[in-house]
């Protein structure tokens, strides 16, 4: 078993900073595979930030140079750096391990930027 832990969600104004916290604990050797998507009202979830094999970043075209992930090794920890939100990135922001054909998921964190 994985589990996965969101943290750090809240509300904060527009063109405000959010940083995020995916703890991983259990049957997980490394957490090189998580990622990070999101869900909006009425919308389907969607990938919003991750790593290639290659220790490279991928990003959504709509988080581009506002969002950054990072991970903590000794923490066992993914983050999630948001910065200049807009209210369009209101949403329940998730974790998830793909793992041995199987995807573990976080609860989820609830972003909403408003004014």
């Amino acid at each position: 078993q994985v589990q996965l832990v969101e943290s750090g969600g809240g509300l904060v104004q527009p063109g405000g900073s959010l940083r995020l916290s995916c703890a991983a604990s259990g049957s997980i050797r490394s957490i090189n595979s998580i990622d990070w998507y999101r869900q909006a009202p009425g919308k389907q979830r969607e990938l919003v930030a991750a790593f290639t094999p290659g220790g490279r970043t991928n990003y959504a075209d709509s988080v581009k140079g506002r969002f950054t992930i990072s991970r903590d090794y000794a923490k066992n920890t993914v983050y999630l750096h948001m910065n200049n939100l807009k209210p369009e990135d209101t949403a329940v922001y998730y974790c998830r391990a793909p793992l041995g054909g199987y995807e573990y998921w976080g609860q989820g964190t609830q972003v909403t930027v408003s004014s």
